[in-house]
């Protein structure tokens, strides 16, 4: 399980150097951010169940600041 964490702490430093090129500053660092944290969480070698813990209130956490982000502070269709 902690693979796995390294493999989501690669798709989320993807995601932020995506952001950062696309001019999404704020969403690049707190993707630069979760990419840290999920590294330094794979090499705790904690249990399978703490992990999937983790996971879940990860995915929480992250689809309500997401979804507030989006909808309240993002300005669609606006270019810089």
């Amino acid at each position: 399980m902690d693979r796995m964490f390294r493999v989501i702490s690669f798709w989320t430093g993807i995601m932020a150097v995506l952001f950062m090129v696309g001019g999404m500053y704020e969403m690049a660092m707190l993707f630069f951010g979760q990419t840290g944290v999920f590294l330094a969480l794979s090499y705790l070698n904690l249990t399978e169940r703490t992990y999937i813990y983790i996971f879940g209130a990860y995915l929480t956490l992250f689809f309500v600041g997401f979804t507030y982000y989006t909808t309240f502070i993002m300005v669609p269709g606006v270019g810089h």
